[in-house]
């Protein structure tokens, strides 16, 4: 691990003081000289593998007690960003208002990690590519941009097939932001610029020809909550995951659901997809497939056809398509027979 600067911030805005004053280069955050640090579970595992190289680490863990807070609010459920990923999931009214939630997190980590991690780094953490994360590498667009993306002619078996580019096919390896997406959460965010609020869909980037910027926030700021709507389809809701293994492995293809039936006819549906997809994916025309159709086998598989309908694959990776059309499959039948 390289040298570094500690810095331990008291309030909000000497966070964001902090960061822009390291900011000397307008680097989006991924590679800015300041780094946020909460639980460190990401940051440091890179750092110590010589792929991030921050300068200072800026210390967030004494900020706005807001942050730590899961409250009820007019408008729904807030979730604190520095709340950890354990206290979130172990939550009684987000496992029984939003058990997508709860699921996502109790499915993403193990026990130790997540008493640790919290859910704003938990949004942010970077693709468990192996040529992005071993510096030895030199082709990776991600890591150095304009070097080139090795998985590409490589070992692609858990990578992206949805939202890929010629200039990166990394998956997102997270799952709680499926979840966020499946039940068009919200992100607060605080920067130089001041608050705003955004869709928590809207975060993410694909990687086009700048894999390297993977979301859309500014250099210095900082996301400090998150917004779960009040809606008739959050309760009938489930994340569904599969993987190589079952003891907290990253997912080779997920999904995350929330239903609105009345009288097994799909009103809403909200559906998003993980281990398959370069961000957060959501599959808008898997939802078009459902909405005003009875649920059963069929409009699930055509409901499936259409998400992965513009599935790219290479090689290595050619089995995805098929394992996600049956995992949304399945998770849309499990969902329809909840009892809520």
């Amino acid at each position: 691990m390289r040298p570094f600067l500690y810095q331990r911030a008291n309030g909000l805005a000497e966070a964001v003081q902090a960061a822009a004053t390291h900011d000397r280069g307008r680097l989006p955050p991924t590679m800015a000289a300041a780094q946020y640090l909460a639980g460190g579970t990401t940051l440091l595992d890179l750092m110590k593998l010589d792929v991030m190289r921050p300068e200072v680490l800026v210390d967030i863990n004494s900020l706005d007690p807001a942050g730590t807070r899961i409250e009820r609010r007019v408008d729904g459920l807030y979730l604190g960003a520095f709340v950890t990923m354990a206290a979130a999931g172990e939550h009684p009214e987000i496992r029984h208002d939003y058990p997508v939630v709860a699921q996502a997190l109790d499915l993403a980590a193990s026990p130790q990690i997540r008493n640790m991690a919290t859910l704003g780094g938990n949004v942010l953490q970077r693709t468990r590519c192996n040529y992005f994360r071993d510096p030895s590498w030199g082709a990776c667009n991600k890591r150095e941009p304009g070097t080139g993306c090795a998985a590409l002619g490589g070992v692609n078996r858990k990578h992206a097939v949805l939202g890929v580019s010629d200039h990166c096919i990394a998956a997102y390896p997270g799952d709680f932001a499926q979840a966020l997406v499946a039940l068009d959460a919200g992100v607060e965010i605080v920067g130089p610029g001041g608050p705003r609020l955004m869709p928590f869909e809207q975060l993410h980037r694909l990687p086009g020809d700048t894999p390297h910027i993977e979301t859309v926030l500014a250099p210095g700021e900082l996301i400090v909550g998150f917004r779960l709507p009040v809606a008739p389809w959050t309760r009938r809701s489930l994340c569904l995951k599969i993987r190589d293994r079952q003891s907290y492995e990253f997912a080779l293809a997920s999904a995350a659901v929330a239903l609105d039936l009345a009288d097994g006819v799909v009103n809403e549906a909200r559906i998003a997809l993980g281990g398959v997809a370069a961000k957060p994916w959501r599959a808008r025309e898997a939802e078009a497939a459902l909405n005003g159709r009875a649920i059963d086998e069929a409009a699930a598989r055509h409901a499936a056809d259409a998400a992965f309908a513009a599935a790219r694959t290479l090689g290595e990776n050619d089995y995805k398509p098929e394992l996600g059309r049956r995992t949304l499959v399945r998770a849309l039948l499990q969902a329809a027979q909840l009892s809520i």
